[in-house]
């Protein structure tokens, strides 16, 4: 057994180690309960001590509370994958990608989790039904990009990682494969050189990390980011943005500085996903805007994510951008930059005559 899996061992995972932990006044026991009923709870040993206080926003993102028993217009599939999905374990959305689920379990349950519906259960996400996913994938020769999700790929062993990452490289129209991934932020130990030398023999594999505070990269995440980017894997971030944990600009300006220094692109800002459960997570879109006005212009352009919402029911993702333009006239645009001043654009000669005549 590797080192990964006897840390894995080490996490808390019942309501019991919650309240050794935290103690009894700040653990509702039977609420939690009826939560972890729901949804899994494994917090590892790196997530657990990223908590340095009851609330604080690693507390928030970890620990069980009785808000998640409480849905009001929350949806069980928000993003309406299960329609989507034309075999087990696929879900094909967009016109030249896939999402092809291939590990039922994470390293640590995230409560805002947007597939916690079949996550942790691997009756919902089996793990003897990947022939006709395959098929599927020889089959449709559109396909040119391929995201391994779940639960977290990494948490299957470096065989079956292969396995999966073979498979696919044999399909002559995939181009590329994607691994997502929180495991550089939960279990960095996973991220080992062995892990890295394999993944590296099938290139172009890009890994999207999922980070959401500045303070979740640590020495050992930025370790294990290390480790991928020197195996040649391109690296992006997603962000979800919630209340209480990233709703603020500073704290997003500096946690995108950060991914940036550790060689990794922030790729997404999502609007939290409106999923029973996480609903109290969820912020206004104008805050969001907010947050990518302070980073547009203010900050290297390299570290600005794109703002979107997950439509509900399928739709895919929609960029959201704050309003540059003031107006559009025959002769020019009027525009403001970052800090709010105000240029004018003026437009081709050529273009004001032809809607002149």
């Amino acid at each position: 057994m590797g080192n990964w899996q006897q840390v894995l061992k080490q996490s808390v995972t019942t309501v019991d180690q919650l309240i050794e932990k935290f103690g009894e006044e700040n653990i509702d026991r039977e609420a939690v309960q009826n939560a972890i009923d729901k949804f899994n709870l494994r917090i590892t040993p790196a997530a657990l001590e990223t908590i340095k206080e009851i609330g604080d926003p690693f507390w928030q993102q970890y620990v069980p509370t009785p808000e998640e028993n409480e849905v009001l217009d929350g949806i069980v599939d928000s993003l309406n994958e299960d329609e989507d999905s034309p075999v087990p374990n696929i879900t094909h959305r967009y016109p030249d990608r896939v999402l092809f689920l291939v590990s039922p379990v994470c390293a640590t349950y995230c409560r805002f989790c947007t597939r916690r519906r079949k996550v942790g259960d691997p009756d919902k996400i089996p793990l003897n039904q990947f022939d006709s996913a395959f098929k599927y994938l020889r089959r449709h020769k559109e396909v040119r990009d391929v995201i391994l999700s779940g639960g977290d790929p990494l948490m299957l062993s470096d065989r079956r990682l292969e396995y999966f990452l073979k498979n696919l490289r044999a399909i002559r129209h995939i181009e590329i494969i994607r691994i997502h991934t929180r495991v550089p932020v939960h279990l960095p130990e996973r991220v080992t050189d062995e892990l890295c030398t394999m993944i590296a023999e099938f290139h172009p594999v890009f890994v999207n990390v999922h980070f959401n505070h500045p303070a979740e990269v640590t020495p050992a995440a930025e370790g294990a980011l290390a480790k991928l980017a020197n195996a040649g894997c391109p690296l992006g971030s997603q962000t979800v943005l919630m209340k209480g944990v990233n709703d603020d600009p500073a704290i997003m300006k500096e946690l995108m500085q950060k991914l940036v220094k550790n060689r990794v692109r922030p790729y997404y800002l999502y609007q939290c996903d409106p999923v029973a459960g996480a609903e109290h997570f969820r912020t206004s879109m104008e805050k969001g805007l907010e947050i990518l006005k302070a980073l547009r212009g203010w900050t290297s352009g390299l570290a600005v994510p794109h703002f979107v919402i997950d439509a509900p029911g399928g739709g895919g993702k929609i960029p959201l951008l704050p309003q540059y333009i003031e107006e559009i006239s025959d002769d020019e645009v009027v525009m403001r930059n970052y800090a709010g001043e105000l240029y004018r654009y003026p437009l081709p000669k050529e273009l004001v005559l032809a809607s002149i005549l």
